[in-house]
């Protein structure tokens, strides 16, 4: 019993010595900080640039950084920090994270079977992966796991898939993609080329049955500066995209309108081909 009133008194000692200590010693509070704080969406990803949220709103406060560089805050809410700020509010142009591959398992061959960390980065380690295509997803989940509010999917055939609606743009799935095939780019963008394999179309039809071939006909069928090539790669000009229908033109069916791998993509494409003996890697 003894013990427990010592224990006890201890505690409250303790309780009051950090009472007073903040009381005396603390930093003073901007009340204007903790209004535009409450206007924050609180996911410290570092889209904005700055180590979290708070980070950015004394940045904000203290006339170093503008409103608008958080891509999750909502519109309604950047106008209202905009207000408190006395600043202007500029337009803020809503984006999407894109996976710009279409090689699941049915339509990508594989070289070898991965039996290692279940990580992209590790699997790149060795001999770059267990995809034919070394362009195309490695299927692993890296992204998945380092987007912070749950917007991509890792199929079962083993490619990553955004979910738009849920997706804010902070970028953070772009930065961790050893392959760099996940772009950031308008969310109103109606079209989107989901390969990104630059290659000739025999070589690259060799390891996915569902690659762009270059053919050059959504260019064609585009308007002016809408499409373009970039080697054997079919682009689509995000500042002036062309209309959705212009995705019936396209063979392979690579250039769509959803973030996700189109059920139909073989329909229009010769099967994969298939993969050679595989080895397990160590």
């Amino acid at each position: 019993m003894t013990a427990v009133i010592i224990l006890t008194l201890i505690g409250v000692l303790l309780g009051l010595a950090i009472a007073l200590t903040v009381r005396y010693f603390g930093a003073p509070v901007d009340p204007l900080a903790e209004q535009v704080a409450e206007l924050m969406p609180g996911a410290n990803c570092g889209a904005c640039g700055f180590a979290g949220c708070n980070d950015y709103v004394q940045a904000m406060v203290s006339g170093k950084a503008k409103p608008g560089l958080c891509p999750s805050q909502s519109a309604d809410a950047l106008q209202k920090v905009c207000v408190l700020l006395g600043v202007a509010s500029e337009g803020r142009a809503e984006k999407v994270a894109v996976v710009c591959c279409s090689g699941t398992d049915q339509y990508a061959i594989r070289r070898a079977f991965y039996n290692g960390v279940n990580d992209c980065h590790s699997a790149m380690l060795v001999a770059g992966g267990s995809k034919g295509c070394v362009y195309g997803c490695l299927g692993l989940g890296s992204c998945a796991r380092a987007c912070p509010f749950g917007a991509i999917e890792m199929r079962a055939d083993h490619i990553a898939v955004v979910h738009p609606e849920i997706c804010v743009g902070c970028g953070k799935c772009v930065t961790v993609c050893p392959r760099r095939i996940i772009k950031l780019v308008p969310k109103s963008a109606p079209v989107h080329v989901f390969c990104s394999s630059p290659e000739k179309a025999p070589v690259k039809r060799k390891v996915c049955s569902a690659a762009c071939i270059g053919c050059r006909k959504c260019v064609k069928a585009a308007g002016e500066n809408q499409m373009f090539i970039n080697g054997f790669l079919a682009s689509v000009n995000y500042e002036n995209p062309p209309s959705a229908d212009i995705v019936a033109v396209c063979p392979p069916k690579v250039l769509r309108t959803e973030a996700q791998p189109a059920a139909s993509a073989a329909s229009a494409a010769p099967a994969a081909p298939e993969a050679p003996a595989a080895t397990t890697a160590p």
